[in-house]
């Protein structure tokens, strides 16, 4: 075990092990709130409202504020399942490293390629989105642009900023959002202020929506996996491990922060346009441009057109979010061998992950355009490649609930918070060496259930709850898209998907034979 040298003021962190590299990043870039701003930017909480929240509509008709609400019941779940890894590790590699400290390596591996998958088809999801506000804003002008053109503007827009400035990239995802969703919010308060609480058809209790008589469950499963969508991506602050400042203390608090305060926004979102529209000849689900509407039932008609450009420019955003945190993924990737090695490389210039961000963009590019050149309509492409990303999150989230269970129940006993030392930065204090990218608190030794105190027993019984609760409500939102069977295109997602698993699992197989035979050499 290698001897700690002499103690030194303590790290912001406290009693944490920092072995993480920074990997060429920028390190101590971020603030907690630009910190933040990446989680916030690649949810994209402004473009639920316009386009996920229709879209859930036409699964689950009166129960779309309930399959939000059951969504962030789900992601709260997640979020402190996340947050406690995040308490622990500091790394660009994100939920990878995570399962990589507690599971075997298939299962990592597993988790790095769903979670790059998850980003790449995310960012090609509101490409489209992008495509489909564009559209509303042209009008008339709008079949004079081709969409394919739309969309590589957003990826590669995505892709240069990516490569230049973390920092600017942060600031500017953080001030799009904000002015898109005070706006949003102003248009749903006047809207539930309106109808007031007088107790008739108009007020804003709407009965019908909480009526399990006029609800559809499997309406509502449905529109729980799709609400998930809006969701994905809070966890994306844990990319930022080598660039955030206290990066242990801030990232969890962003993973948890931004799924609370999203998860209400989409709540009362969803309800209030709900009720908005049930006063429109045009159900919610077929309106093109549904704030144009909610605006002028507010009496705030000016906003509806800026809240469309608003949502436009969160589109970009979102796509860049989506490219930096996908590109810092693969970067962890390519050091661990799950990935080209020129993928290591970063930029002497920016210290941002040049060639991985390019890549990113790339690939997110290629499925829309591939979309787009089908005549595929831009909000098909954004529900479509939406739907095959959560799939890939949920694969993640599941797989970090699992490898916390295992992190803290060991067969000899239950390891449980840090020890009081000090550990120096860059040292470490456990017998087994740490994994590249990542930091761990200093443990002690496993402890049985008897030397456990009260309190620790406590946090042995919740760490157990919550892992089996998040394993399971992840393996419940993958069954409601098997059964009841839905209707195509959904039913062959799951199969594209796992498609695409055994691909890369193939090759990492080919990759390690070969790797063996090259050392036998």
């Amino acid at each position: 075990m290698p001897i700690a040298p002499p103690q030194t003021a303590p790290h912001p962190d406290g009693a944490k092990l920092m072995a993480a590299e920074s990997f060429g990043l920028r390190h101590n870039a971020l603030s907690p709130v630009q910190t933040l701003a990446q989680s916030i930017s690649t949810i994209a909480p402004s473009t639920s409202p316009a386009l996920t929240i229709p879209l859930v509509f036409s699964l689950a008709g009166q129960g779309t504020a309930i399959a939000y609400l059951i969504a962030m019941g789900l992601m709260v779940l997640i979020g402190l399942t996340i947050a406690a890894f995040a308490r622990e590790s500091s790394s660009p590699g994100s939920l990878y490293v995570y399962t990589r400290i507690s599971l075997p390596p298939v299962c990592s591996s597993i988790t790095a390629w769903a979670l790059f998958f998850a980003y790449i088809t995310t960012a090609s999801a509101v490409t489209g989105g992008f495509v489909a506000f564009s559209g509303v804003l042209l009008g008339a002008h709008a079949a004079a642009v081709p969409p394919i053109l739309l969309i590589l503007i957003a990826a590669a827009g995505a892709g240069w900023v990516a490569c230049r400035d973390i920092q600017v990239s942060a600031r500017l995802m953080l001030y799009i959002e904000a002015f898109s969703v005070c706006l949003i919010a102003i248009v749903i308060a006047v809207i539930l202020l309106k109808h007031g609480l007088h107790g008739g058809a108009s007020s804003v209790i709407d009965r019908a929506q909480f009526s399990l008589r006029q609800l559809s469950f499997r309406g509502i499963g449905l529109g729980v996996m799709l609400s998930i969508f809006s969701f994905v991506g809070f966890e994306s602050a844990t990319t930022l491990g080598a660039e955030a400042k206290n990066p242990l203390r801030t990232i969890p608090r962003a993973v948890v922060q931004s799924a609370l305060l999203s998860g209400v926004f989409f709540v009362l979102c969803s309800y209030g346009e709900t009720l908005g529209f049930k006063s429109s000849a045009t159900p919610l689900d077929q309106s093109p441009a549904p704030f144009h509407f909610l605006a002028a039932q507010a009496g705030v008609t000016p906003l509806g057109l800026l809240i469309d450009i608003g949502v436009l420019i969160s589109m970009f955003a979102a796509t860049l979010a989506c490219v930096i945190a996908a590109s810092r993924v693969l970067l962890l990737m390519a050091h661990h061998g799950l990935a080209h090695k020129r993928l290591t490389s970063t930029s002497s210039t920016h210290e941002t992950p040049a060639a991985a961000g390019i890549l990113a963009a790339v690939l997110a590019f290629l499925p829309a355009a591939g979309l787009a050149l089908r005549h595929t309509s831009g909000a098909d492409i954004y529900g479509w490649m939406g739907t095959l990303a959560v799939y890939a999150f949920l694969t993640a989230y599941g797989m970090v609930a699992v490898a916390l269970f295992f992190h803290r129940v060991k067969p000899d006993g239950f390891c449980l918070g840090a020890t009081q030392n000090q550990v120096p930065q860059g040292s470490y204090v456990t017998q087994n060496p740490v994994p590249q990218g990542f930091s761990l608190e200093t443990h002690g030794a496993p402890r049985r259930w008897g030397a456990l105190a009260p309190g620790e027993r406590l946090r042995v019984v919740g760490t157990i709850l919550l892992t089996t609760t998040a394993t399971l409500a992840m393996l419940l939102a993958m069954a409601s898209n098997f059964y009841p069977y839905p209707p195509a295109p959904l039913r062959y997602f799951p199969y594209i998907y796992l498609a695409y698993l055994a691909i890369a699992l193939g090759w990492l197989a080919i990759a390690k034979r070969s790797a063996k035979a090259n050392i036998g050499t």
